[in-house]
């Protein structure tokens, strides 16, 4: 019997009132691979990765990290994850270093002088060591932004759902977090991408979903989707824009310019 894969969505369907924000996703991600989830705003993408990591309660299906079903052994299951918002869930009123001990504490890292090493890495590789022992509510939205990552990073997870990873970033810290991402696939980690930057997708992900109103539209690599829109030379935002009805707003656009 072969190994589980990393991922698992099994028809994932969620309603908020009487709003359908997703509507059966079957997903599948493997050891190793950078997946990304594209979509317009409001399509369902974020309620997909808190369904898949556990953050949210599917109306009905199932989700599982690595075997381990999320609703029925939460504990293991996020411990296995980390799970990166877009808007990052930080504590102002503590340091970098001090939340970041809390994040430890929280998984359980056995306290000592190898955790501290580890926090000074993550400190490092995201160049944040003046910052460490400032204030997080001194931080700026980027600052912000790379505290959040560090600390998905702490517990060395199996999966990550990474939600807008490069947002507020300046372009050393954006083309930092790309090589990081690669590094993540390179050994075996499962990365899942959430973007609006399409270039960002397309030099990155292994594979793509591209959901609209709730359903999965594509899946495959970039070749897959191209050969399934019969545009062979086809760019990822060309293919977007086709699968989520983008070009048919063009002459809208036109007309208004032309006003």
């Amino acid at each position: 019997m072969g190994r589980a894969p990393a991922i698992e969505g099994r028809g994932l369907f969620r309603t908020f009132g009487r709003v359908v924000a997703v509507d059966g996703v079957d997903i599948r991600i493997e050891r190793g691979e950078v997946f990304g989830l594209l979509g317009p705003n409001g399509a369902g993408k974020t309620t997909t990765l808190r369904m898949l990591c556990g953050l949210v309660m599917p109306t009905s299906g199932s989700a599982t990290i690595c075997g381990v079903d999320v609703w029925r052994d939460p504990l293991r299951a996020r411990a296995m994850l980390g799970y990166l918002d877009e808007e990052p869930i930080v504590y102002p009123h503590l340091t970098g270093r001090e939340f970041m001990r809390l994040v430890a504490d929280l998984y359980g890292l056995e306290r000592g002088p190898r955790r501290e090493e580890q926090i000074d890495r993550l400190f490092s590789l995201m160049e944040m060591d003046e910052k460490a022992d400032e204030l997080i509510s001194s931080y700026s939205h980027g600052t912000r932004q790379k505290i959040g990552l560090v600390s998905v990073l702490l517990h060395d997870p199996e999966v990550f759902f990474l939600d807008e990873p490069t947002n507020g970033l300046d372009p050393r810290a954006a083309r930092r977090v790309k090589e990081l991402v690669r590094e993540l696939g390179q050994r075996g980690r499962a990365v899942v991408l959430s973007t609006h930057i399409l270039e960002v997708a397309q030099a990155l992900c292994d594979r793509i979903a591209i959901i609209d109103r709730g359903r999965l539209v594509a899946v495959g690599t970039l070749e897959d989707l191209r050969t399934g829109a019969g545009a062979a030379q086809a760019s990822l935002e060309e293919l977007f824009l086709q699968l989520t009805g983008g070009p048919e707003h063009r002459d809208v656009i036109e007309r208004l310019l032309a006003r």
